[in-house]
């Protein structure tokens, strides 16, 4: 049922493509400006996706194995950026100046933005991993960089995949910033396409590419990660691991950290004080704030509730019951997320009015599209901590007695906790931010704070849009605690 529910833009765009006719759409996908958009797509993903990875992974090495002073200060301000919506970083950075455009602008913005989706789980596995097992190859006398390199990197590759594999669905599908920083992809034209002449011909046939391209990513990831498992029955030895001493290259580090964080946190910050102090059309309507406050908080809820519990089972088959079947209905999640909100909403407006009217312009259908576009999300971060559940705990629980649903209750859901309150969390921060859908399929009336900030910021009233984009971040600070009060607690878990 979630897989089917997930499916429905994909058959949405497969019935369109199907009507459009092979002669229509051939003509329409060999135009010249296709062939820009395909190139300024697959150069902006890859190239975020692998300096996210590298950022990523190298923060988290630095916090977690290295003598790094105040790393608990630091891995606190390198998470922060999750706080900061993507297009409130591209809003903050255009405001101030406008030269920050094109590739570089939006390569630089976008990598900022999203490299806490690689450093928050290989956080979590480099403190859930056995110090054990690389005091071992020390042993053997391996150096710290062959360490590294040989043991402690193949551990962390289902939360590096994972990680990758979420920034690149997310700039598949990534309007707002892009659209700020004036780099067209397939998402900016579709949105032009349905804003100006909703010629759905085109805009159909470029969403078939995006899915295309949605699939590449999943196949390349499900054959990066193979089918090695990570789960241990022990709890592994009762201590950290031997912090690496950084030297004398302890001030160029933190150097580069403190740039990370002015880049990643401090221009925004002082991009919305400046508009709030400065800004002509600065303004603080207390009734409209509040109201596009309490709806974004309650449909954020809603949508993380419903999505992280549609993404267990989901994520049961796929770790617990491995085969094609079980893969097939967790990649068939994905695939949504590399469609832009427009299609997912006009996907569900059609399946609704044909099927099921009366939740037409409900609550239920907005929070049914919130739970197709951020279902990786939950599915990712759950996987990560059912992966190092060992199954070998539900087979002495059944021989003990318990029912396949106590076990779950007793055994599984307290390991996995963490992990589900993570997902919870960076759900949360999605919706919370989550600007097309919620316009399309929103009951008649409802207002949010991205819906707000973003009729401000596109006709150019900076100031006016400065409190709600304010409100946004202090919105998505709660979910940030939470989703650092969950590793700690991961932490501890893993320690007898």
């Amino acid at each position: 049922m979630v897989a089917l529910l997930a499916l429905v833009p994909l058959g949405y765009v497969a019935t369109y493509v199907v009507v459009i006719g092979p002669v229509e759409l051939w003509h329409l996908l060999v135009r010249p400006r296709i062939g820009e958009l395909l190139t300024n797509t697959l150069t902006l993903t890859a190239s975020c996706m692998a300096a996210t990875a590298l950022l990523g992974v190298v923060l988290a090495v630095l916090v977690e194995r290295t003598d790094l002073p105040g790393r608990r200060a630091w891995h606190g301000l390198l998470v922060a950026p999750l706080a900061v919506p993507a297009f409130v970083n591209g809003y903050a950075w255009v405001s101030l100046d406008r030269s920050v455009h094109g590739f570089g602008g939006a390569f630089a913005v976008v990598t900022l933005s999203y490299y806490p989706l690689v450093y928050l789980p290989v956080v979590a596995m480099l403190r859930r991993l056995d110090p054990a097992l690389e005091e071992s190859a020390w042993s053997l006398g391996h150096s710290r960089a062959r360490t590294l390199a040989t043991v402690v990197l193949p551990q962390l590759r289902p939360a590096l995949l994972g990680g990758a594999l979420l920034v690149g669905l997310h700039l598949l599908a990534e309007f707002g910033a892009l659209s700020l920083l004036r780099f067209p992809t397939f998402t900016t034209a579709i949105y032009d396409q349905y804003g100006s002449t909703f010629n759905g011909a085109a805009a159909t046939a470029m969403a078939g590419v995006l899915v295309l391209l949605c699939l590449v990513l999943l196949l390349a990831e499900l054959r990066l990660r193979g089918d090695r498992r990570y789960a241990r029955i022990g709890r592994g030895a009762a201590r950290t691991s031997v912090p690496l001493g950084l030297g004398a290259w302890r001030w160029p580090l933190l150097a580069t950290l403190a740039g990370v964080v002015v880049l990643a946190v401090g221009v925004p910050a002082f991009s919305l004080v400046r508009w709030l102090v400065v800004g002509t059309s600065t303004e603080f309507p207390l009734g409209d704030l509040t109201e596009a406050l309490a709806s974004t908080v309650v449909l954020a809820l809603l949508g993380a509730l419903a999505t992280t519990v549609a993404a267990v089972p989901v994520v049961w088959l796929a770790v617990r019951h491995r085969g094609r079947v079980s893969t097939l209905i967790e990649r068939s999640t994905y695939v949504a997320n590399a469609l832009p909100g427009i299609v997912v909403g006009l996907a569900l407006v059609v399946a609704s009015l044909r099927l099921v009217p009366p939740v037409y312009q409900t609550a239920t259908l907005l929070v049914a599209a919130y739970a197709i576009l951020f279902l990786p999300r939950a599915v990712v971060t759950v996987r990560a901590g059912l992966e190092q559940a060992p199954a070998v705990l539900d087979d002495v629980a059944h021989s003990l007695g318990t029912g396949p649903l106590e076990t779950a209750r007793r055994v599984t859901l307290p390991l996995i906790a963490p992990s589900l309150g993570a997902g919870a969390a960076l759900v949360f921060l999605a919706i919370s931010t989550e600007l097309t859908a919620t316009l399309m399929l929103s009951p008649i009336g409802t207002r949010t704070l991205a819906t707000e900030f973003w009729s401000a910021s596109s006709e150019l009233r900076y100031g006016a849009a400065a409190p709600y984009a304010l409100l946004l971040v202090l919105v998505s600070i709660p979910a940030t605690v939470l989703l650092m009060r969950q590793e700690r607690l991961s932490l501890q878990e893993a320690m007898p």
